[in-house]
């Protein structure tokens, strides 16, 4: 069953033109587990710090850093570093850009299981 919905995924992605493919394609970026968990996370909340970040998707201080940077450096979230006294506070929010890639990421999951299950 899977093959055949791959089967007409493939012959409906070789009756597009290149740059449609390219509109459809997977963004790698957020569909990494990590990546796709803080974008999820930010996407119904206004911002989260790092340790409610680190909490909420139970991982280690390094790895949540990687991924938040590499997020950061596709401008889909932002960063904010304050002090709450002496202690250093990091708060994320996602951006308008990080916005519109997970609306065309979720649109494109949605498309696989729409034609997964027809």
């Amino acid at each position: 069953m899977a093959s055949s919905a791959a089967n007409r995924q493939a012959a409906a992605s070789r009756t597009k033109t290149p740059q449609e493919r390219s509109t459809l394609a997977l963004d790698r970026l957020i569909h990494e587990r990590l990546r796709l968990g803080i974008v999820s996370a930010l996407a119904v909340n206004d911002h989260l710090t790092f340790n409610e970040l680190k909490r909420l998707l139970r991982t280690t201080d390094g790895n949540l850093s990687v991924h938040a940077r590499k997020l950061e450096e596709a401008d889909y979230i932002a960063c904010d570093k304050t002090f709450d006294g002496r202690m250093p506070r990091t708060e994320f929010r996602l951006t308008a850009a990080g916005r519109r890639a997970f609306e065309k990421y979720l649109a494109h999951m949605e498309a696989i299981i729409k034609a997964a299950r027809s």
